[in-house]
Parts: C-alpha cells; structure tokens; sequence
C-alpha cells in the first residue's frame, strides 16, 4: 500500500517548496545586499564566497531555487494561455520543467565552485 504522485503533483509540490524557500532567502539575501554597498563589507562577501563551502552552497540552493520556480512558473503562464492544458501536456510539460531544473542546477553548481 503506497502512494506515489503523478510527476504533475511533484512539480507543483517543488514549485511551492521553491516558493517558500525564496520567502525565506528574502531576509538574507537582503542583508548580503545591504553589506555589499560598503566595501570592506563586499570584501568580506566575496570572501565568505570564495572560500567557505556553506556560503557556496547557499549561493547555490538560492539560485537553484530561483531558476525551478522561474521555469515552473513560465509553465503556468502557459498553461493560463491554454498550452498544456491537457493531460498528456500538463504531464509533459511537468517533465520539461524537472529536467529543464535538473540541467540548470548542475550548470549553476559548476558556476559556483
């Protein structure tokens, strides 16, 4: 007895994750933004970024998170123009937008280290 999800539901399950978690990243990133404009604290930044592996990480699962709910998101506009509507194109259009996120979040991993 289990239950497995239809990727559809997968998809928006992360889409909301990735929602919460940029709600979150808000304070942070705002605070790094706020330091940045003094420029030992932009120093100390781009320090903390280029060798600590937390921060790289950080930076990392940000942008990630940024990209999947930027490209779940352009999937939901579409689909509130009437592409994708369907079942077979709501389930394809789910897969698209997961390996479309998988190959962003490795090209941004190899751009952060």
């Amino acid at each position: 007895m289990t239950v497995r999800f239809p990727v559809t539901a997968i998809s928006s399950i992360l889409h909301r994750i990735t929602g919460v978690i940029l709600f979150f990243a808000i304070p942070v990133l705002l605070w790094a933004l706020q330091k940045s404009f003094n420029p030992a604290g932009f120093a100390e930044l781009k320090e903390g970024l280029n060798n600590h592996f937390l921060c790289q990480f950080a930076l990392w699962a940000v942008t990630t998170a940024v990209a999947y709910h930027v490209i779940a998101g352009v999937r939901h506009l579409l689909m509130d123009m009437g592409i994708g509507e369907s079942l077979e194109g709501g389930t394809r259009g789910a897969w698209m937008v997961i390996i479309l996120s998988a190959i962003v979040a490795v090209l941004l991993g190899v751009w952060v280290w």
